[in-house]
């Protein structure tokens, strides 16, 4: 409808997800909390959620006290899974066999009008889950549409809701938000909605609690991901924490080296510090973290220009990301710009102080020694 290319599809049934997995054998059901099936069709994933109903209050521990739902794995029909919708246009069903839209709560409208309006009572919705309040930034920015007046009022006091979501799931959200090609609109989103400090607490404040001093580095790495992704490019979740968290880590590493501690302990002590503080709130898998502390640590290398040090940096495994890490720094630190220069010229071949010197040069300083002649064996000695 908005002349969009969906990046996947979903499949909504009255098929509970055991009867699924009976039609399908070999799909995985997963979730406690909304149980789904996931079914594999010719190396695509398709999501498949059953219609759910309304919630029931009984003891069978469905919601939290302060409104959260803990799982919502009740059974209903179609008009009564749109109802549970959380927006309005996310609540459009399409026939897959006549092509029907069926809107049973003012979706196609809101869409037709670039609304985005949660279904009932915004404060409640959001109680219910916490993540709406992130979802709702990243439809702005994805979708290009904007958000009601009642849907939008109650974010701010609400975005200490998002304390109770599980680290794990906030690090798939923040995937979600600046690893689908809008990086940039979700960083403008998330500030102008105060949300970004919620997510991110060891960023700086600016203004109000909410709100994070970003800089060009961040907003550079933004649309440099963007980028990639528009051209198709691989990106990864460890150069995007290298850039959201480089504040902190660097304005904590120059505390500690105002104290004596040597620059590259001075990061990599900083760099555990702040990581230990940020995954309370959204959780870095190892194997991310490893690589964005790397990029970190390796920033005081790119000073030793000529010599075995030099060349060692050029053949670690992680010399171009910690590179493309220092033009980012180059933007608010206008001194690293001939540094960078250096580094990229010698990735293309050209000597500058490296210490290493070509063919012909190292021909011309060979010293012409005299041959050394051996002693001359006698007949005799031959056998």
């Amino acid at each position: 409808m908005l002349g969009k290319v969906p990046k996947d599809y979903d499949v909504a049934t009255d098929a509970i997800p055991e009867e699924v997995k009976t039609v399908f054998p070999r799909a995985r059901l997963i979730g406690r909390r909304f149980r789904l099936a996931h079914v594999r069709l010719g190396g695509t994933l398709i999501e498949v959620a059953t219609f759910r109903g309304p919630q029931v209050n009984d003891d069978d521990d469905h919601q939290h006290s302060n409104g959260r739902i803990l799982r919502d794995n009740v059974w209903g029909s179609l008009e009564e899974d749109a109802v549970r919708r959380d927006f309005t246009i996310n609540a459009l069903f399409l026939d897959p066999v006549s092509g029907d839209i069926q809107d049973f709560v003012g979706g196609y409208k809101d869409l037709s009008e670039r609304k985005l309006r949660l279904i009932g009572e915004p404060r409640t919705r959001y109680r219910e889950d916490p993540v709406r309040l992130l979802r709702a930034a990243r439809f702005v920015a994805k979708l290009g549409v904007e958000l009601g007046e009642e849907t939008a009022a109650p974010i701010n006091e609400m975005a200490p809701l998002l304390e109770q979501i599980p680290p794990a799931r906030l690090f798939e959200e923040v995937c979600k938000l600046f690893m689908t090609g809008h990086a940039s609109n979700t960083l403008e989103a998330l500030q102008r909605f105060e949300l970004t400090r919620a997510l991110f607490p060891v960023l700086e404040s600016k203004g109000n609690p909410g709100k994070a001093k970003t800089g060009p580095l961040m907003e550079m790495a933004m649309k440099n991901t963007d980028q990639r992704i528009a051209v198709e490019k691989p990106v990864t979740p460890a150069f995007l924490m290298a850039a959201l968290l480089w504040q902190p880590v660097r304005k904590r590493a120059e505390a500690l080296q105002a104290k004596g501690v040597q620059q590259y302990l001075a990061l990599g002590e900083a760099a555990d510090e702040v990581m230990a503080k940020q995954v309370r709130r959204t959780a870095i898998p190892r194997r991310f973290s490893v690589v964005t502390r790397q990029i970190w640590t390796m920033q005081p290398r790119f000073n030793h220009t000529h010599g075995r040090r030099a060349r060692t940096l050029m053949n670690d495994r992680r010399f171009r990301a910690a590179y493309d890490f220092l033009l980012l720094r180059s933007e608010e630190d206008e001194s690293l710009k001939a540094l960078c220069d250096h580094w990229t010229k010698a990735q293309k071949g050209v000597t500058l102080n490296t210490g290493q010197k070509n063919r012909s040069e190292k021909k011309s300083d060979r010293r012409q020694r005299p041959r050394r002649r051996g002693r001359r064996r006698s007949p005799a000695a031959k056998s």
